[in-house]
């Protein structure tokens, strides 16, 4: 099948300025994917303004200098700086430049300043059945799961092309097709007071990325709707663990009620035991007798979030520091009312506009233990920062952080 373009965007890929190569880029890359056509899309989630190199920088202030300017809404996920001041970044210098250059290039060409790999909880809720280009895999997923929209796990750099053009390539999950369950991922047989705990999502998105791998599935034996931050957590463990660009969850999630009648191919059936061990293979760290850091807001802490490490905290001195990673979106809601303030007079450091699996902020420690609620955290830490990771809930890692040891009470380790 080959690509049929419209006159409009043939006569825009035809041109020499920075939305032509955009055009160009979108163009090849739906060729290479045999989509038949482009499709318009009503916003974008930039994922390529994190510094990986300078290669990201020169592409982005070309498409500056070709007087490029995205077509729809784009909000940006995390950089590689906290540009707002709250925490240290250690990266050093040309790369600290090259990735200021970077982020400013995406601000010159119309993106929002968001910095939030949470961009659905800064206000960014595209319609059920809209086509959008997100990148950020925990973004995407939320996005095609919990809001409904149609979008595939753009990557860089196609998607500020996607946003620049306007259009992206109409295959995968953006066609009704390719939606549909074909697995049920039966959790029914867990305890009650399990699936009601924040600990219990993470374990479970984990367990989901690592058996579906990209296929789609439908979770039932859900009993009650987690909320928003529990969906946010499933999705993006499933999505870090496996390749998971959408799931459905049966009562809960939009789409889940048009395939009750679907018959699926296979059935996975979750036992407390599948539980069990996937949480065990969160914990990586060699050493359980200490940890030098707590991380938490993988994805990024919403306010909800950040009232339950206060009531947690309880105005308690930490013994090691808790990293709280967050969007500029909730920072100026903790500034408003004193918050941030009181948690850094506790000995928290809180992260805005990046996170500390992606640039350098934790100690550089060779044998450093990071503990974490986080099932994303726990994916990426050891491979993007060297340590170890402690898995735990959000009271394990505050009770931890004041002892300046692990503790562990829900449900044990």
């Amino acid at each position: 099948m080959s690509l049929e373009l419209t006159a409009e965007e043939r006569a825009i890929a035809a041109g020499s300025d920075g939305t032509a190569m955009a055009m160009r880029i979108v163009a090849d890359s739906a060729r290479l994917l045999g989509a038949p056509r482009l499709i318009p899309i009503a916003s974008a989630h930039i994922d390529g303004a994190l510094y990986h190199g300078d290669s990201g920088t020169l592409f982005a202030e070309r498409l500056v200098e070709g007087g490029a300017r995205v077509a729809v809404r784009s909000t940006l996920n995390v950089g590689a700086l906290d540009l707002t001041g709250c925490s240290r970044v250690r990266l050093e210098e040309p790369a600290r430049g090259m990735a200021r250059r970077m982020m400013e290039a995406y601000r010159k060409l119309g993106c929002e300043q968001s910095w939030t790999c949470a961009p659905y909880q800064a206000g960014h809720r595209p319609a059920p059945g809209t086509d959008v280009a997100w990148g950020e895999s925990n973004a995407v997923v939320f996005c095609n799961s919990v809001l409904g929209a149609r979008t595939n796990r753009y990557g860089d750099f196609l998607d500020i092309a996607c946003a620049i053009s306007g259009r992206a390539p109409d295959y995968g999950l953006h066609r009704p097709e390719n939606r549909p369950p074909t697995l049920v991922f039966d959790i029914s047989a867990l305890p009650a007071a399990f699936l009601a705990s924040e600990t219990a999502w993470p374990v479970l998105g984990s367990l989901y990325g690592r058996e579906v791998g990209n296929a789609i599935g439908i979770v039932v034996g859900v009993r009650n709707h987690p909320g928003e931050d529990a969906l946010k957590a499933f999705g993006a463990a499933a999505a870090s663990s496996g390749a998971v660009g959408l799931f459905h969850i049966a009562d809960v999630t939009p789409e889940a009620a048009s395939f009750a009648d679907i018959e699926p191919q296979t059935t996975i059936r979750v036992t407390p035991d599948l539980v069990a061990d996937a949480r065990r293979r969160l914990s990586t760290a060699q050493r359980t007798d200490r940890i030098d850091a707590v991380a938490i807001g993988s994805p990024h802490l919403s306010l909800d979030e950040f009232d339950a490490l206060e009531r947690l905290l309880a105005g308690r001195r930490l013994a090691v520091p808790v990293y709280a990673c967050t969007g500029r979106h909730v920072l100026s809601a903790l500034e408003k009312d004193g918050r941030r303030r009181a948690l850094e007079a506790c000995g928290a450091v809180i992260v805005a506009d990046t996170c500390v699996v992606v640039t350098p902020i934790l100690a550089d420690r060779r044998d450093g233990v990071l503990m974490t609620n986080s099932g994303k955290f726990a994916q990426y830490a050891p491979g993007n920062t060297g340590y170890g990771v402690l898995y735990g809930s959000l009271a394990d890692c505050v009770e931890s952080a004041v002892a300046g040891k692990p503790s562990f009470a829900e449900f044990g380790r």
